[in-house]
């Protein structure tokens, strides 16, 4: 419904020149000799500059002056000097038209220009994972919150090692190139570490210490502030089992063929990366059943923290109930799920949302 009523408002607002142009003409035909719609010629150019192509704002300038002089024929010209003014009033306008509408395709093609070259850094940086890797289907996905963004804090990324397929979800603090920045060593740190070390305390380790190093590096409140929420996943080959290891971030979901669904809380909480010198707790690997058809998903707190309009959180793990069985794809469940967190937060999120799912095949 709220789909069809901006497809509705976007049309009468491309509407908008011609609607005036027929105003003009209406008001100025059933009105006095005195009384000239003008104003409304004059104003059909320039509202169709930012809206039309610049063909179509020249065509609705040259529309404008011709109803004028018609109406001026048909209704009786106006003294000459009031006339001449008219008409080079909107003349003048349509070339002013024309020019703001050449600015706005400029900017368009700049702000495009920009778009690709983000969506060409974070395909670099998030490269959407194999649909298929050992025994498991995956799906992964990246909705920003604000409309025409490609590329903000959280991540996600996959790795097939001799330990196991490993998975990453997190959530850097904060936005802009600095959030970017330390995307790309969590990403680049998992993905070495993910081959090297034989347990996923070890991985969390090697991007606790990448961390650290870059904050060295950097300056200002992110450098002393900044930190990373992750969850980390293990899933050996062979073996029906799931190991995590969660700092700070949202629990994982197990969604089960059935269609229950279970979260997979930390039994020790500990705090996200790059906050270690606040204390020093050892990594504890926990493990958990993960069944044939059953399908792991972990998110970032887009979806978690995305609230309705009376405040009401999302709460994934009531949402996905019974939905197991009506979703067996991964790339299925994550649309949908995408789609009831747009729905629910009114089309408004306040956060970007990183999803992935991994289902067991049988």
């Amino acid at each position: 419904m709220e789909e069809r009523r901006i497809s509705y408002a976007r049309r009468f607002v491309r509407l908008l020149p011609a609607l005036l142009i027929g105003a003009g003409s209406v008001y100025d035909y059933v009105t006095p000799t005195g009384l000239t719609g003008a104003p409304f010629f004059t104003a059909a150019p320039l509202v169709a500059a930012p809206l039309y192509s610049q063909r179509g704002t020249i065509l609705t300038g040259i529309t404008a002056v011709l109803v004028l002089l018609v109406l001026r024929v048909v209704h009786g010209a106006l003294p000459r000097a009031e006339l001449i003014t008219e008409l080079v009033t909107v003349v003048v306008v349509s070339v002013l038209a024309v020019l703001i509408n050449l600015l706005v395709r400029r900017s368009d093609e700049r702000l495009a220009s920009a778009r690709e070259i983000a969506e060409a850094a974070q395909r670099a940086v998030l490269p959407e994972p194999a649909q298929r890797i050992g025994g498991f289907q995956i799906a992964a996905r990246y909705e920003a919150a604000q409309e025409g963004a490609s590329i903000g804090g959280d991540l996600y990324a996959v790795q097939d090692s001799p330990h196991g397929v490993r998975v990453i979800v997190g959530d850097v603090r904060g936005k802009g190139m600095g959030a970017v920045g330390a995307v790309a060593v969590v990403i680049g740190a998992f993905r070495e570490a993910a081959e090297q070390e034989a347990t996923l305390e070890a991985v969390a380790q090697r991007l606790e210490g990448a961390l650290a190093r870059e904050r060295a590096r950097g300056e200002g409140i992110e450098a002393d502030e900044g930190f990373t929420t992750v969850v980390l996943a293990e899933l050996p080959h062979g073996d029906s089992a799931v190991r995590l290891v969660n700092r700070g971030h949202p629990p994982p979901l197990l969604l089960y063929a059935d269609g229950a669904v279970r979260a997979l809380h930390a039994v020790e909480p500990a705090l996200p990366l790059g906050m270690g010198e606040l204390g020093a707790w050892p990594d504890r690997a926990q493990d958990a059943g993960f069944p044939s058809e059953a399908t792991l998903l972990l998110y970032t707190d887009g979806m978690s923290e995305a609230r309705d309009e009376g405040g009401r959180y999302c709460d994934p793990e009531v949402g996905l109930a019974g939905r197991a069985n009506a979703c067996r794809e991964p790339a299925e469940l994550i649309g949908v799920l995408a789609a009831d967190v747009r729905r629910h937060s009114g089309g408004g999120m306040a956060d970007d949302m990183a999803l992935i799912a991994v289902r067991r095949r049988p």
